[in-house]
C-alpha cells in the first residue's frame, strides 16, 4: 500500500497496516495486554511535559490550535484513565491506546477496507471538517495535518472521522503514529511495540 507524506518540518509519521486473524467481533482483547492501559503499567515509553510540547509544537504548524476539546487525542487518554473513564473497545482501538498513552503519541488507527485509495497525509484546508462520532459531532480541521482518501480527511492526531473507524467486522486496519522529529527515535520505538503488542494476540503487521 502506497502512502504519500506532504513535506512537513516537524512531523515524524510512522505508519503499518495490520491483518487480524478474526474480525474485531471476535477477538477479545487479553486480560494481559489490557493491564497495560494502566498508567502504572510496566510499559517501554513514558510520556512526560516535553513529549506534550513536542507533539503540541508539531500540530501547530498549519494554524491549528491543539488546546482544549482539540488537544492531542494522547493527552485526553492521560486523562480518561486518570478518571477511570476508560474501558476496553476494540483489540485494534485498545491496543492504539496503550502505546499511545505510554508513548505521548497520538495515533490514528482506521478500517483500511472502509478507507478509499489514494491514501496521503497533507494540511487539512480552510473550512474542512468531519463527523468524528455516532452522535453526530464534527471536529474544525482547518490547519491540521489529517490522514486522507479520496473521500477527503478521515483521521488526524486528535480525532478520527466516523465514517472509517473500526467496528466488530474489521479485520484490516492502517495505523498513523503522529510523532515528531525534535522526539528523535520516540515514533520508531513506539512502532516496534505497538507491532510487537500485535503479533502476542494473532495480528500480522506490514510498513505502509
Amino acid at each position: 500500500m502506497a502512502m504519500h507524506i506532504d513535506p512537513h518540518p516537524l512531523l515524524d509519521a510512522r505508519a503499518f497496516t495490520t491483518t487480524f486473524p478474526r474480525p474485531l467481533g471476535e477477538m477479545p482483547t487479553p486480560p494481559d495486554i489490557l493491564a497495560l492501559l494502566s498508567l502504572q503499567a510496566d510499559a517501554p515509553l513514558k510520556s512526560d511535559d516535553a513529549v506534550r510540547e513536542a507533539v503540541r509544537t508539531m500540530l501547530r504548524h498549519g494554524g491549528f490550535k491543539p488546546a482544549g476539546r482539540s488537544k492531542p487525542a494522547s493527552e485526553y487518554l492521560i486523562r480518561a484513565v486518570t478518571d477511570g473513564a476508560l474501558s476496553s473497545i476494540n483489540a485494534a482501538v485498545d491496543v492504539c491506546n496503550i502505546v499511545s498513552l505510554h508513548s505521548g503519541l497520538p495515533i490514528s488507527v482506521v478500517d483500511l477496507v472502509k478507507a478509499k485509495p489514494p491514501l496521503r497525509i497533507s494540511i487539512a484546508p480552510a473550512e474542512a471538517s468531519y463527523v468524528f462520532n455516532a452522535s453526530g459531532q464534527t471536529i474544525d480541521l482547518a490547519g491540521l495535518l489529517c490522514l486522507c482518501d479520496a473521500d477527503g480527511p478521515c483521521g488526524n492526531a486528535v480525532k478520527d472521522a466516523q465514517r472509517t473507524k473500526t467496528d466488530a467486522n474489521t479485520t484490516l486496519t492502517l495505523a498513523v503514529i503522529w510523532g515528531a522529529n525534535t522526539l528523535p527515535g520516540r515514533a520508531a520505538q513506539a512502532e516496534a511495540w505497538y507491532r510487537e503488542l500485535l503479533h502476542r494476540i494473532g495480528a500480522t503487521t506490514m510498513d505502509a
